[in-house]
């Protein structure tokens, strides 16, 4: 079953700081105010909608004083979250379904990171497909989830 929605999601949290370790080492970090961003894909994405994500978490006007990661200069920790879109409706398992296979997420995820970069954003990321330890300081909290 494909996704009805057939968006990339993500899920950005305004932090203080945030980090990602990988069988106990720290391999992304951002250590001042920025955002953390899960970021999935579906069957349906596009390196298109990889570079209009990127964009809209670039400028997306959610930090303190209605700033955003572009105009503040503020860090990007982005991590790979399959799990975006896990579908609970029916029984008590999760179904992944709608979850890009990795061969096609892997490549998109790379993409968001790579478009933010080329806009002179400040990004860190964790490691497609290992298992992560995700640890930050929220600011707020504020939390948004974006579909595109």
């Amino acid at each position: 079953m494909v996704c009805d929605d057939r968006w990339m999601r993500a899920v950005a949290t305004r932090v203080i700081s945030a980090d990602v370790s990988v069988d106990a080492e720290v391999v992304g970090r951002i250590d001042r105010p920025g955002l953390l961003v899960l970021v999935g894909a579906t069957h349906a994405d596009t390196v298109d909608t990889a570079r209009a994500m990127a964009a809209k978490l670039h400028e997306l006007r959610i930090l303190r004083e209605e700033q955003s990661c572009a105009s503040a200069a503020a860090p990007l920790l982005v991590v790979s979250q399959f799990t975006l879109y896990g579908r609970t409706e029916k029984g008590r398992r999760p179904s992944w379904s709608d979850a890009a296979p990795g061969n096609v997420a892997e490549p998109l995820i790379r993409e968001v990171v790579a478009e933010l970069r080329r806009r002179g954003a400040e990004v860190t990321t964790g490691v497609f497909g290992a298992m992560m330890l995700v640890q930050s300081v929220n600011d707020g909290p504020f939390t948004l989830i974006l579909e595109l």
